[in-house]
């Protein structure tokens, strides 16, 4: 049986970009967020994704993730129609309790946004999304493809660090960097080596 690291599925996703003006860093950023996330799922079976911690989480690693690739995918949707509306996410329960199905998905993100070029990020679009708890109608916002990616990476990070905190609660290792936010590995590699 070939099983296959992150890393060997990391060479099929980064995007060919290389005659462009600007680096993609924005796309290679949530390509590894992403693959974090990848390669914790080739760690957990099913019972384990699925099993929803006690108190103070009441959730499972995979209604984290679920939420995670909700808002991803968000996005690519509603990248077509110029309206990324994050109150409408599918929430397919499948996603929360199926390791292959999640993986299956993670891929189908990344493949998407390997097509993404400059010219897709700079594309402005609209955003509607609910932000306080007093208002019954969702806020309809201007934004840029750019910036919602930038949103759906700081987005993931949090949440990875919610299930970094759930699997050390069920005595699941994860790598040192999973869930930590790119700016705090850079602090904490900094004061390492002073």
């Amino acid at each position: 049986m070939n099983t296959f690291s992150p890393v060997e599925v990391l060479q099929d996703f980064r995007p060919q970009m290389e005659t462009q003006e600007h680096s993609p860093e924005l796309i290679v950023a949530a390509q590894d967020v992403l693959l974090q996330g990848l390669g914790l799922l080739f760690e957990l079976g099913d019972r384990t994704y699925s099993h929803v911690a006690g108190t103070p989480f009441n959730a499972s690693v995979g209604q984290h993730y679920r939420h995670v690739l909700d808002h991803f995918q968000s996005l690519i949707r509603g990248l077509r129609a110029g309206e990324i509306n994050y109150d409408a996410r599918e929430r397919n329960q499948r996603l929360q309790s199926d390791v292959t199905y999640a993986s299956i998905a993670t891929c189908d993100v990344l493949r998407a946004l390997k097509k993404y070029t400059n010219e897709t990020l700079a594309r402005d679009c609209k955003v509607i999304n609910s932000v306080g708890y007093s208002t019954s109608q969702p806020s309809r916002l201007d934004s840029n493809v750019s910036r919602e990616l930038a949103y759906c990476i700081g987005h993931a990070v949090h949440h990875f660090a919610i299930i970094r905190l759930i699997c050390h609660e069920i005595d699941i290792t994860v790598p040192a960097e999973f869930g930590v936010a790119p700016s705090t590995l850079r602090h904490m590699n900094s004061l390492a080596a002073d």
